[in-house]
């Protein structure tokens, strides 16, 4: 029987298909917006959808304001 780890990891991987013009949008302003990678877009885009929703996790809350007020000292490390 396999094993269950105490908690999970730090990241995960999701694999999903855009339609073509958000991804088109999506790459237009990472291009216009040197400061925001792919990962900060759509992990922003997600707290701020679960955020707005009513969820009250304090995980999402953290997420939606880091996403809004990262620093630009940040960029070009390790996506959170």
């Amino acid at each position: 029987m396999s094993q269950i780890p105490d908690h999970a990891p730090a990241y995960v991987s999701v694999v999903n298909e855009f339609p073509q013009d958000l991804y088109e949008a999506m790459t237009g302003f990472i291009a216009a917006h040197p400061q925001w990678d792919q990962y900060r877009l759509m992990q922003s885009a997600l707290a701020g959808f679960l955020f707005q929703q009513g969820c009250q996790e304090r995980a999402v809350a953290q997420h939606y304001l880091n996403g809004l007020f990262r620093r630009e000292s940040n960029v070009g490390t390790t996506p959170r």
